[in-house]
This record gives structure tokens, sequence and C-alpha cells, in this order.
């Protein structure tokens, strides 16, 4: 596999981490450097594991994993972005937590991970090496998710009070775009 199409591939699987790293990265106050290289480390990881499980698996689940993985990622997007919204307008902003309980984090990690099983389905298919994609798409993804925990920040203060609301939504609409990707 040619450098370009490896680029693109980690960058594609990326997007979704970036664009809920932006979204947490854009509420989250305290701690900043610590949260931001905790959700680079989870999303990064998680890129990295999910294609070598499906590069493992090769063709002997694709058929199993591909009729239900969108749903799996739909269903967590959906049920924490519905939280964030629910909080974001019942507890009040003094009493809300900086923190990320760990296994958000994880459910968000394995949520945008997803699309990089499949992408181990293909790569078993294609008879292409894992090592050097995988070390790649964690590199990319770590990098991105890192730079848009930061911008999320830039671009949350336009929003003020709201941004908590409009990361739930973000995420909610992630998990929409998997389910259509997937669905058509």
């Amino acid at each position: 596999m040619d450098i370009f199409s490896l680029v693109l591939i980690s960058v594609g699987l990326a997007m979704d981490a970036t664009a809920v790293s932006m979204a947490y990265g854009a509420i989250i106050n305290k701690d900043r450097s610590y949260h931001a290289v905790r959700f680079a480390l989870s999303f990064g990881i998680f890129q990295v594991i999910m294609p070598c499980i499906g590069w493992t698996a090769g063709t002997s689940i694709s058929k199993f994993i591909a009729g239900f993985d969108h749903w799996v990622a739909f269903g967590l997007l959906i049920f924490i972005g519905c939280k964030m919204i629910y909080e974001a307008s019942v507890i009040e902003d003094g009493k809300r937590s900086p923190a990320v309980p760990l296994n958000t984090l994880l459910m968000l990690s394995l949520a945008t991970s997803i699309d990089a099983l499949a992408v181990g389905l293909s790569f078993a298919l294609l008879n292409v090496s894992i090592i050097t994609p995988v070390i790649m798409i964690g590199i990319v993804t770590f990098a991105m998710s890192l730079a848009g925990f930061v911008i999320g920040k830039r671009v949350g203060s336009l929003f003020e009070n709201n941004m908590e609301k409009a990361a739930g939504v973000i995420l909610i609409l992630i998990g929409i775009k998997i389910l259509i990707e997937h669905t058509l």
C-alpha cells in the first residue's frame, strides 16, 4: 500500500475522533493538557487496536460484524450525546464535573474506532501487512485528536454556555452519519 493512500485512510479514520475531541475540548476547562492527552491517547490506542482485531479476524467474521457495527457506534454516540444535552440542561454551571469518566471515554473511543475494525478486515482481504498502517493510523489519530481538543476551546468560546449542548448534538450527528454511511 502506498504512503499517500495510507495517509488518506488514516485521516479519514481520525475524523470522528477529532470531532469528538473538539466537542469535549470546547467544554472542559480544568486540567486541559491532561484531558487533551488523555483523549488523544485513548482515541489513538483504539484506532490501533481495532484494525488489528479486524485484521486478525480476517474474513471469518467480516459478514457478522458488518451487519451491526454501525448500530453499535450509532447507539453509543446517541446515548452519550443525549446524556450531554440532558446534563447541560439540568446541571448548574458550578456543579459540572470537568472530568470525563473513563467509561465514557472508552465508549467514545470504541464508537469512533469501529470503522477501523472494518479497515483492518479489508487489509486482511488485500493481504496488506498490518504493522505500518496501524502505526500511521494511531499517530495521525493521536495528533488530530490533540489538535481537535485545542481547537475546540477556541471554537467553544464563540458559543459560551451552549457549548455542552452543541457538543451533544455533534455526537448525535456523528452517530447518524455513521449509520447513514453504513446503511446506504
